[in-house]
């Protein structure tokens, strides 16, 4: 099924997420379950264990699950969050997602794991979901946002498609409230964006939508932490991601230099994370 991508943003992301080597990498060294940011306990830890934990705690926050519930993961990567929830509460849950190959992946984890009959995983974007209006108890995103031009707009389609009363939870890579000008530029060339949110501008904007602010979660000592993590991971598989063709060259060089960025910017200050939790009135 073909992706209405609705911004070059989201064309890009969709290019890259799609590319075998972006897929391998994710899946090989991310965590293949969970591909975002993790809480750890240290710096030693599993990145799978570390990221199922963000899951865990965000799950642990919300009143809407149960097997009546419905939920939507706008940006799913690989759907672990949506396996997690369905296994562990019986929801029946959405998967959305841009990448047709990271969902082929979803899909057949699904089926594996005999969740397929409450999971349905939908190739689409997330600035414009096709689900009519309150339609759902829970959105939930995972460090995905960032990759649309439109982020307001994502926010607008998220309460929309979310009944009276619920929950919506995220995160996301962000830029701190008080991050100076133009030093975030090689993390933003890395990812071709123009800006990055923050914590400031998202509870600005999903106030403007008239959600309730359920508080804000300041985690942000754990992006530098899971990226730094991630490096160390990738640079102990290098060798081996090379020689059996999992990885190419290049996109190892050039993912080594895009996650010291993230590393250097977490380290200045410059960088924030966290978990949104608001509801709808």
């Amino acid at each position: 099924m073909a992706v209405n991508c609705t911004s070059e943003a989201v064309k890009t992301a969709r290019e890259y997420y799609n590319s075998a080597d972006a897929d391998n990498f994710y899946f090989s060294v991310w965590g293949g379950e969970d591909i975002h940011i993790g809480l750890y306990d240290s710096i030693d830890e599993p990145i799978f264990r570390a990221s199922r934990r963000t899951v865990e705690r965000m799950a642990s926050k919300l009143s809407h699950l149960g097997r009546d519930s419905r939920v939507l993961d706008i940006g799913a990567g690989y759907g672990g969050s949506m396996r997690y929830l369905a296994r562990n509460y019986d929801c029946r849950c959405v998967a959305l997602n841009l990448s047709e190959a990271e969902n082929a992946r979803d899909r057949e984890m699904n089926a594996k794991q005999g969740l397929e009959g409450l999971i349905e995983v939908v190739d689409g974007s997330f600035e414009e979901i096709s689900s009519p209006d309150n339609t759902f108890d829970v959105v939930w995103s995972q460090d995905a946002i960032l990759h649309s031009s439109q982020r307001a707009k994502v926010l607008e389609e998220a309460a929309r498609v979310l009944k009276s009363g619920g929950e919506f939870i995220m995160t996301d890579p962000m830029q701190a409230d008080d991050c100076p000008a133009d030093v975030l530029q090689p993390i933003l060339d890395r990812i071709h964006l123009e800006t990055l949110g923050s914590p400031g501008f998202y509870r600005q904007a999903l106030l403007n939508l008239g959600m309730e602010d359920l508080g804000y979660e300041d985690h942000g000592q754990q992006l530098t932490t899971h990226y730094a993590c991630v490096l160390k991971e990738l640079e102990l598989r290098e060798n081996k991601l090379k020689k059996d063709g999992i990885v190419s060259e290049d996109y190892i060089k050039r993912m080594k230099k895009g996650l010291s960025h993230w590393v250097e910017g977490g380290e200045k200050g410059y960088l924030a994370w966290g978990i949104f939790h608001f509801r709808k009135h």
